[in-house]
Order: C-alpha cells, then sequence, then structure tokens
C-alpha cells in the first residue's frame, strides 16, 4: 500500500497520476469519470463513477490495481478525474450500513466493462444471496456452462466491483476459501458478516414467527 504512493484518500489524490498512468481529467462533462477514496472497516477503497453508475470499486491493496485503473482509463479514453457524484454517495452509504449489519444488499447501479461472458458471470454472482456461497462448478452450471469451470474463475477473478458484484461469495469445491484477489482474510471477513445477516433473517422468518 506505501510503496503504491498513498495511505490516505489525499495519499490517493497525490498519488493519481502514478495509479492511472495520466493525470486527472479536468473538464467536468456528465459523461465523465471520477475517481474517489471510500474508507471501510476493511481497508480504502477506490470508487470510480460518473452520473449513472458505478464503474470500479476496488480495495486499495490489490496487486493488480494499479493495471486494473489503467485499463478502464484506456477504455473510457482518459476520461477520468477526482471527485464524487451521488452514485459515489449512495456507494458509500450502502458499504456503510453493510458493515454495521443494516444492510445486506448492495443495490448500487453498475457499469461491467468486459465480454459477453464475463459480463453474464459477473451478473450471476449478482444474484447469490448474501449468507450463501457458490463453488466455481456451480456458478458455470449456474450460467448454463457446466464444463466452463476454469473459465469461470478467471471472470470472477477479472471482477472490477469488489463486494457489489460479490465474488467473494464463490469458494472452492471442498469448501475452502479460495482465490480471492483482495485477500483469504477478507473474503472470511465479508462471508462472516453476510452469515451473520443470514443468521438474523431465519430468526425473524423462522417457523415459530417470532416477530
Amino acid at each position: 500500500q506505501l510503496d503504491a504512493g498513498f495511505d490516505s484518500a489525499s495519499g490517493f489524490r497525490a498519488a493519481f497520476a502514478r495509479l492511472f498512468g495520466h493525470p486527472p481529467h479536468r473538464m467536468r462533462q456528465p459523461s465523465d469519470l471520477l475517481a474517489d477514496w471510500i474508507d471501510t472497516p476493511l481497508g480504502g477503497m477506490i470508487a470510480i463513477a460518473d452520473d449513472h453508475a458505478l464503474h470500479l470499486l476496488e480495495f486499495i491493496d490489490r496487486k493488480a490495481l494499479p493495471e486494473g485503473l489503467r485499463r478502464l482509463s484506456g477504455f473510457v479514453g482518459r476520461r477520468i478525474g477526482l471527485g464524487r457524484t451521488a452514485v459515489h454517495d449512495l456507494t458509500e452509504a450502502q458499504l456503510g450500513a453493510y458493515f454495521a449489519g443494516k444492510g445486506a444488499r448492495l443495490d448500487v447501479p453498475v457499469a461491467l466493462h468486459g465480454t459477453p461472458f464475463q459480463q453474464q458471470v459477473w451478473q450471476a454472482l449478482r444474484t447469490i444471496p448474501a449468507g450463501e456461497t457458490r463453488s466455481y462448478a456451480q456458478l458455470a452450471a449456474g450460467i448454463g456452462r457446466p464444463t466452463a469451470t476454469r473459465a469461470v474463475a478467471r471472470a470472477n477473478a477479472t471482477n472490477r466491483l469488489a463486494l457489489v458484484v460479490p465474488c467473494h461469495r464463490v469458494i472452492g469445491a471442498d469448501g475452502t476459501l479460495t482465490g480471492y484477489a483482495g485477500g483469504l482474510w477478507r473474503k472470511e471477513k465479508l462471508i462472516g458478516i453476510e452469515r451473520g445477516y443470514a443468521r438474523r433473517d431465519s430468526w425473524v422468518d423462522g417457523p415459530a414467527g417470532i416477530l
């Protein structure tokens, strides 16, 4: 994190050019993408959004983050600046509620930058309820591609919308926690948070009709 050139929101702004490969875009138009920092209990995150959708949400210490930022910047013609939109505010509010135990679903509008197959996998990830997990094989079968387990795993690894597209809900066939670029310790924490949601929902909706 320190080697990347930032350890805070202000440091992130100072390191923008090195991270993105170009200085911040200065002209603010409705189609521009803006990057800002969001603090969470599991570490800082970079959020990139326009006025309509979230394009990227990543933990700052992900090793592939600089390359992912440069790819997105190239895709949108280097039109990424520093700032915030209503989508940033919505994302930050929902992340706050999620970590505070007040809302399991991160219902943020997203823009998915990938192949049709990758987008199919990412959309399937968004249908996995909080508190549940799937294996790569189950995810492949769920999209009608039962022989594409490895391709599904690769698509899962290229997700650039952490938590909102919940790739942390995919585990190994034997139940082990595998393959989370944000760190297995985070994956364990996130699954634990979501199991808490599931237990609470089961208590509320249980057969005894407690509430």
